[in-house]
């Protein structure tokens, strides 16, 4: 089976990400799609945090419970689901981390890993990118430009900044580093972020 792994802090979770997980679904050659709920991670600014790791688990699976019923005919049978699986590894929590780990839980599985483009531009900071990209599929969901330009993103290194500010060049990977690398360039963008659902409850 293969399975595509959406990791995120979902602080909060938001229709971008539902809209975000059920397109991919329906447009690419995953069985199933689990949004990996990452846990309070010591490096990350405990007010970005405004809920905490088990509220947040609970939205994202209420949200995803409402919306795999909702949408059910257009994911054909295929799992969108809510994974704490990252509750129980040693933190901070790391992609690769993760990867391994669950390569390890469920190696009758494929693993795939879908990413906002935003994170594409701050790839070369995650821990042991290399080998993500050289073993992973890597689905990449393209952001409206606003987004990316405000949207604050804590890289792997454990510092927080906006990723567009900083060269596409010495910061995003080149094609051929990956083993396969997948551009949802057709794929409609959502005018919402975290960030801003954030900024406007605290105004």
């Amino acid at each position: 089976m293969n399975i595509g792994i959406y990791g995120g802090t979902f602080n909060p979770i938001h229709y971008g990400h539902i809209g975000m997980a059920i397109w991919t679904l329906a447009h690419s050659g995953l069985d199933e799609l689990w949004l990996m709920v990452t846990p309070g991670n010591p490096l990350k600014d405990g007010q970005m945090l405004a809920r905490n790791e088990q509220e947040r688990l609970k939205l994202a699976r209420q949200a995803v419970g409402d919306a795999a019923v909702e949408h059910a005919d257009e994911l054909a049978g295929k799992r969108l689901s809510v994974s704490d699986f990252e509750f129980s590894l040693p933190r901070p929590s790391y992609t690769a981390q993760t990867l391994q780990a669950l390569q390890v839980r469920y190696p009758q599985h494929q693993f795939s890993l879908l990413i906002g483009e935003d994170n594409l531009r701050c790839f070369k900071r995650w821990r042991e990118w290399q080998w993500i990209a050289r073993n992973f599929t890597v689905y990449v969901y393209p952001r409206r430009e606003t987004a990316i330009a405000q949207e604050q993103t804590l890289n792997e290194s454990g510092r927080t900044e906006a990723c567009m500010k900083e060269s596409n060049e010495d910061m995003q990977p080149a094609v051929d580093q990956f083993g396969n690398l997948v551009f949802f360039a057709d794929a409609p963008c959502f005018d919402i972020s975290s960030t801003e659902l954030r900024a406007r409850k605290n105004r």
